[in-house]
């Protein structure tokens, strides 16, 4: 149960980060990405990646 707390976790942090990055318009890939400069998807970016690290968290515990 905790690798795969630790492996959700991890993808979901990675995806938030991705997203953040997208709808700030720092990472523009892929180029077609209905997300690029698109604020409201930094939020989603950073709760994803919030839960992402609360998952991580509790694996090790």
């Amino acid at each position: 149960m905790r690798r795969l707390l630790l492996i959700v976790g991890f993808l979901a942090l990675v995806s938030g980060l991705l997203w953040i990055g997208q709808g700030t318009g720092v990472i523009k890939w892929p180029s077609e990405s209905f997300m690029i400069n698109q604020l409201q998807w930094a939020g989603y970016g950073a709760a994803l990646a919030g839960f992402g690290l609360i998952l991580i968290w509790q694996s090790k515990r």
